[in-house]
């Protein structure tokens, strides 16, 4: 009689190998440029945040003929948010009818709230300042009671200003013009010169 013979199934040793070799070098390769990705997502995010607010105030103030402000805030996901402490807390844009940099008033109403930056990112600001406001003409007022309006803000993480995906700095560069245009540059140059001219290094 035959005997009859018996399907084995499952790997063989040497294809469990092959597949974990593959596996690994997938790993490899694919690891970091998640790390990478998920790092560029955070600085994209929070420049866009900034830049989105910028924009809103701008708009809004040419719209309701008001002042309007954004400032770092310390307590900006509070009732009570006002401007006070440093832009990695937080920030508001909220209507500054008196123009005086500071909520107050059942109409001074706060348009957009922000909390806490992600993780990982920092900021290099130019002369520390604090808010940027707009007057309602939608232009922006410049400095306020001798305070320094917001011009530049360096966005960077652990990476620094290095060269990264498609040639651009892993930094980002957040501008605000005199007249209250806002833009984000990634060019490896500029950021360079903006933090000289800041006298901040990032990190």
């Amino acid at each position: 009689a035959c005997m009859k013979k018996r399907l084995q199934n499952g790997f063989t040793l040497y294809e469990l190998l092959i597949t974990m070799l593959i596996v690994g070098v997938v790993l490899s390769l694919g690891v970091p440029n998640l790390a990478e990705f998920t790092a560029n997502s955070r600085l994209s995010s929070t420049a866009n945040d900034l830049h989105a607010s910028f924009q809103l105030a701008r708009s809004e103030a040419a719209r309701s003929k008001t002042n309007i402000t954004i400032c770092a805030s310390a307590n900006a996901m509070t009732g009570a948010a006002n401007c006070g402490g440093t832009w990695d807390q937080g920030f508001i844009v909220f209507v500054d009818e008196d123009g005086d940099l500071n909520r107050a008033g059942a109409t001074e109403t706060v348009l957009r709230a922000h909390g806490e930056i992600a993780t990982n990112v920092i900021l290099a600001i130019a002369n520390d300042a604090t808010y940027f406001s707009y007057a309602s003409t939608g232009l922006g007022r410049g400095d306020v009671g001798g305070n320094p309006a917001l011009t530049q803000v360096v966005m960077c993480d652990d990476r620094g200003n290095i060269v990264g995906a498609g040639g651009n700095s892993a930094a980002r560069l957040f501008v605000a013009t005199p007249l209250g245009r806002a833009t984000i540059l990634r060019d490896i140059g500029l950021i360079g010169n903006a933090l000289a001219n800041m006298g901040k290094s990032c990190p």
